[in-house]
């Protein structure tokens, strides 16, 4: 597997479509955000998935020339955004990032059972973990490409 060079590219592998910038969410649409703890719960998340990924055999390939924190930082910001917080995401789109690094369905799927497990890790209702899960979900079609 080709090892990604762009310190945020793995962010992605979710997390994970040329998402572009988000706005912030009426109060009606934060639930998820709320679910997952808001910002505090989010970075709580993320320091348990991090982790995972950069050991998860399945998947650590594609993380070895990445930086940690670029990575935490990135994910941060894009689960905020996705999940209705009063976040914007910042980072490249997911299909340029992803360009050229033939993401398979199974890496996809893997770094997908990393996130569930750090969200159940913290606490998060399986109701509130699907609806993040279904929001990254349509990012497969612009990362996976073998």
């Amino acid at each position: 597997m080709k090892k990604l060079t762009s310190t945020i590219a793995p962010l992605v592998a979710i997390t994970v479509l040329g998402l572009g910038a988000f706005a912030p969410a009426s109060a009606a649409d934060d639930a998820v955000y709320r679910g997952l703890g808001g910002k505090a719960g989010i970075k709580k998340i993320v320091d348990d998935f991090v982790p995972l990924l950069l050991s998860d055999p399945r998947i650590k390939e594609s993380f070895a020339d990445s930086d940690a924190k670029q990575i935490h930082a990135a994910l941060s910001e894009q689960f905020c955004a996705l999940a209705g917080g009063p976040c914007t995401y910042g980072g490249e789109p997911m299909k340029e990032v992803h360009a050229g690094l033939k993401i398979t369905n199974a890496q996809f799927n893997a770094l997908t059972e990393d996130l569930q497990i750090a969200m159940e890790n913290n606490g998060v209702a399986p109701s509130v973990a699907n609806k993040l899960v279904a929001k990254l979900a349509p990012m497969q079609r612009e990362i996976v490409t073998k």
